[in-house]
């Protein structure tokens, strides 16, 4: 397998994740999860050479991706916090940004 086709599999495992993470699908995201980490294994066997045009496109892609799932995982993080703040009695604060402190 090529360093290429590696990424265009992680790729389509970082499609799946989201998916399955949009849907609650735990086993779904197992699952892609698992083809995502040996689809990586097999890329860092080329680690040293120097990636073509393509393969750094594939890259940037999949980097978005891995973004993408990033922040649906801290999203649903900061849901289960505040039902847990909820449920356990505990003022839930709403979630806002960090912004800078006005003098």
């Amino acid at each position: 397998m090529t360093r290429r086709d590696a990424l265009i599999d992680v790729i389509e495992a970082l499609h799946s994740e989201i998916a399955a993470l949009k849907a609650s699908d735990v086993a779904a995201l197992e699952t892609a999860t698992q083809a995502k980490l040996r689809a990586i294994d097999t890329i860092a066997l080329y680690d040293g050479q120097a990636p073509c045009d393509e393969v750094k496109g594939l890259a940037a892609e999949a980097h978005r991706l891995n973004e993408t799932c990033r922040i649906y995982v801290n999203l649903m993080t900061a849901n289960v916090r505040r039902r847990l703040q909820l449920l356990s009695g505990e003022a839930a604060t709403a979630y806002r940004p960090q912004g800078l402190a006005r003098a």
